[in-house]
């Protein structure tokens, strides 16, 4: 019998919409399935829905899969749908999927198989939201979902399900038989044992005595704990990314050239190197970690000091005595900058320093203004700064209203990108989103109101033992899973 050998720590709860654990939810999405799906390129990709379509009214049509059947038998239907929706909205913030169903006012089942989704407000992109875990209404009827016995007993429609659990040792996994894509895939893995232990170090030992054969991380340094021979890596792209917001209103950096210069000025590698071990990824656009809609070709960002100095030369500044200055209208403005972080975050602080040190060596002078608490949301709330770091963690969906909408951080506006953002939303031709696209990544960075720095890494270490298609996203840790096999 095929099968591989995984480890998790600190298991939460074995219900999808209850973990908060990354590692948990992992594997629970080889056990429960969403309506729609994501692709390695992070398109999106029919699950148990089969179509859906904007109704045109704040609403959406969902057709549901016929013919799927839950580990238990029992048919798959659109109140499942509905109950998962109405559970996910009665938990709030205590759920990780809340923010999918925050928008969703109401849930009306057409038919046994198709629902209406309301919404209370049009939002670009809220498909990307339908791909959160469905549960089996009758499963659970009745019962408290926080508490109940059944949360230790998964029982979804996924390629696997629960054989055994003992939540002191292990849970066993068998391949679905039944299940409903059977005969799109060859599933190589009969058997998958998930080991439970109680920290992450108990699993980095049992990776390296071999009882193991597969774990994930962000962790910087895990050669440290696991050492740097007999296993296989890949390394894909987390979703936090940390760029730095430009206030365009102030009169310092109003102008796209010394954004520009800016921009060039700052050594992201040697950042990436010193402060993080070099284990982040250079990115210059929030889309940057593999979306169909990023065009690589048109990511310009190149550490040029030199040329960073030539634009302000060409700008009209002027470096004297140390000060580059420029006369806006009767009087001459020195090029000094406050950079605002936040100092609770000592790696951001950290960053803060390193980009005042690359700006003063070009000659643009920076007082980092680190504070906290109260203090710190005043200077944001107040758009009191020249430069913003920060981070965020994206999103799925593709949506970059936090970049060109209303109310954006760097006060910037671009009439040319409101419109295409408005234009996208009923935009369903793949190649016309893609063109539309690729100017919003043009005017972007061209007009450098945020300058992208870096995504952190997300590392899948396995045995050498393991074969098959091993190519993990972000969105999905066992992609491909269904060529996997462990070599004896």
């Amino acid at each position: 019998m095929t099968n591989i050998r995984l480890g998790i720590s600190n298991l939460d709860n074995l219900n999808p919409i209850l973990s908060t654990n990354q590692n948990v939810q992992d594997i629970l999405k080889l056990i429960y399935e969403p309506l729609l799906t994501v692709t390695e390129d992070y398109r999106l990709e029919n699950c148990l829905a089969t179509e859906w379509s904007k109704a045109g009214d704040g609403s959406y049509l969902i057709k549901l899969r016929e013919n799927v059947k839950w580990h238990n038998g029992n048919s798959f239907v659109a109140k499942d749908v509905k109950y998962t929706i109405e559970k996910l909205r009665e938990l709030g913030t205590d759920s990780i999927y809340f923010f999918n169903v925050e928008n969703i006012r109401k849930v009306e089942i057409v038919g046994n198989n198709i629902i209406k989704i309301y919404l209370f407000e049009e939002e670009p992109f809220f498909e990307y939201n339908l791909t959160f875990p469905i549960i089996c209404e009758s499963f659970f009827r009745d019962d408290d979902i926080r508490n109940t016995e059944r949360n230790k007993i998964p029982m979804g429609t996924g390629m696997y399900k629960i054989n055994s659990v003992d939540l002191s040792n292990q849970i066993e996994l068998r391949a679905n038989t039944g299940w409903w894509n059977i005969q799109n895939t060859k599933t190589r893995l009969e058997k998958i044992i998930v080991k439970i232990y109680s920290s992450i170090s108990e699993v980095y030992n049992a990776y390296k005595l071999g009882s193991i054969d597969m774990l994930t991380t962000k962790t910087n340094n895990i050669e440290d704990n696991i050492g740097t021979l007999g296993y296989n890596t890949r390394e894909i792209y987390g979703r936090e990314f940390d760029y730095l917001i430009l206030n365009t209103e102030t009169n310092t950096i109003s102008n796209k050239e010394v954004r520009q210069a800016i921009n060039y000025a700052i050594d992201k590698q040697d950042i990436i190197n010193s402060v993080y071990n070099g284990k982040y990824i250079q990115a210059d656009y929030p889309l940057s970690y593999g979306s169909y809609l990023f065009n690589k070709e048109s990511s310009n960002y190149e550490y040029n000091p030199d040329r960073a100095k030539q634009i302000l030369n060409d700008n009209g500044w002027q470096f004297t005595n140390k000060y580059w200055q420029k006369k806006i209208g009767y009087s001459y403005v020195r090029l000094k900058l406050n950079l605002l972080v936040n100092s609770h975050n000592s790696k951001r602080v950290d960053t803060a320093n390193k980009i005042k040190e690359n700006l003063e060596n070009i000659g643009i002078q920076v007082n980092v203004i680190s504070a906290k608490d109260k203090k710190f949301d005043k200077y944001v709330e107040n758009r009191d700064y020249d430069m913003f770091l920060t981070g965020v963690t994206v999103g799925l969906s593709p949506n970059l209203n936090r970049y060109f909408g209303e109310d954006n951080l760097a006060n910037y506006a671009n009439e040319e990108a409101k419109n295409i953002l408005k234009e996208i939303n009923n935009i369903s031709d793949i190649n016309l989103l893609k063109e539309k696209y690729n100017r919003l990544q043009s005017i972007y960075l061209e007009d450098r109101a945020y300058i992208g720095l870096y995504f952190n890494k997300v590392t899948t270490i396995y045995s050498k033992n393991l074969m098959g298609t091993i190519s993990p996203t972000w969105y999905n840790l066992f992609n491909n899973i269904e060529t996997w096999y462990r070599k004896k």
